[in-house]
Formats: structure tokens, C-alpha cells, sequence
């Protein structure tokens, strides 16, 4: 039916000795060309973190209301609240300003009945 040589086997038979001949010569290459191509790119990825630029801020967002210190004293409660705050704490930003209730030191807070706030730090326990 077939001649010889000419059946699949043969040719796969063929196509390997050719590629085992061609890998001893050509594969070492292609090894140290791909090695040089891997080298050379973490090279690159490396110098771009290297030069990558410091960040800087050129322009603050400016509040639409200047919150400044108030001179009320040194703690602030709400007149309807339990607890009292430094000015600069979260909790006294939420007090309205005709609810706030100012005292000369925590302990004038103290006395009038107020605690000090928990997410307030640096106040008395």
C-alpha cells in the first residue's frame, strides 16, 4: 500500500532526528538569548521604580470655612450631651455653635457633670 518510507512513523522518525540534531546546536542559543532578553527586562523594570518621581503636593484643598481654635476655653461640651471634648477632637467639630458649652479645664467639665469622650485622646480618664 505504502512505500517505504513514507508512513507516519517513518516521518515522525525523521522529524526528531532532525529537532535532536538541531537542539544540541540551536537550544543553547536560544537558552542564552532568552536569559539575556529576561536579564535586560528586570533591568528596565528596576530603573523605572528607581527613577520613579517623590510625590509633591502643589495645592492643598482649601476649606470653604476656616475652622479656627475658639477661645472659649480649653474643653467643650454640648449643653444637651454627657461628655466633653478637646476643640480639636472629631466630636466637638459636630457640636453647633450656640449648643456649646465651654470650660477653663477638665475639671471645671468634671464638676458641671460631664465625662471625658472616649475617642478623645490625651483627655482625663
Amino acid at each position: 500500500m505504502y512505500a517505504s518510507g513514507n508512513t507516519i512513523q517513518d516521518m515522525a522518525r525523521r522529524c526528531k532526528a532532525l529537532l535532536g540534531a538541531g537542539v544540541e546546536d540551536f537550544g543553547y542559543a536560544a537558552i542564552v538569548l532568552l536569559v539575556g532578553v529576561s536579564a535586560f527586562g528586570l533591568g528596565r523594570i528596576s530603573a523605572l521604580e528607581a527613577a520613579r518621581p517623590a510625590v509633591a503636593i502643589l495645592e492643598a484643598p482649601v476649606l470653604t470655612q476656616p475652622q479656627g481654635m475658639a477661645s472659649g476655653g480649653l474643653v467643650v461640651a454640648s449643653r444637651s450631651g454627657s461628655v466633653y471634648y478637646f476643640p480639636w477632637c472629631g466630636g466637638a467639630g459636630n457640636i453647633s455653635t450656640q449648643n456649646q458649652r465651654w470650660f477653663k479645664s477638665e475639671e471645671a467639665a468634671r464638676a458641671a457633670g460631664y465625662r471625658p469622650a472616649k475617642n478623645c485622646k490625651g483627655l482625663g480618664q
